[in-house]
């Protein structure tokens, strides 16, 4: 059920961001206690400001309104992704080659080939070839490594300082 509410929030809000100019990152319903928080993060070139989130918040809160995906109580928060932006879309692997990544795999995987399996995996993402996602490791074994989209459970940015 869960999916199928944010599947029609993202119905609703996809071309209100598009207009406003802002890409959706991620969409999130969680049950805190009594409450249920909608979390809508959002990105544009050159970052999201304090006046973004309250823009898109008033905008969104006003379709939600009407259209009453959400059929309880809940409290809507809208932010950027933060540095550590979630990489979901194939779009986003190649937006973000080069930049240092952390992913979680499905299932215990050897994409290097060397005899180690594991699911967690950081590196230099180097891009996005049909539907494989390319990282050069950063461990003390390095090397390329190749991973299906389909084998992806969790991708993020890793800032560096």
């Amino acid at each position: 059920m869960r999916e199928t509410v944010l599947t029609q929030i993202e119905t609703l809000v996809v071309p209100i961001l598009d207009d406003l100019g802002f890409e959706l990152v991620d969409l999130q319903i969680q049950n805190e206690g009594r409450q249920v928080a909608l979390r809508i993060f959002i990105d544009k070139p050159g970052g999201i400001t304090l006046d973004d989130c309250v823009a898109v918040s008033r905008e969104v809160s006003a379709i939600l309104e009407v259209e009453d995906p959400i059929r309880s109580a809940y409290r809507l928060e809208v932010s950027s992704p933060g540095l550590d932006r979630p990489l979901k879309k194939p779009v986003d692997f190649e937006r973000f080659a080069g930049r240092k990544i952390k992913l979680k795999t499905r299932q215990l995987l050897d994409p290097d080939q060397r005899g180690h399996t594991r699911k967690t995996f950081a590196g230099t993402l180097l891009g996005l070839e049909a539907d494989q996602v390319r990282v050069e490791l950063g461990d003390k074994r390095g090397g390329l490594a190749v991973f299906a989209l389909a084998d992806i459970e969790k991708a993020n940015l890793e800032e560096e300082f």
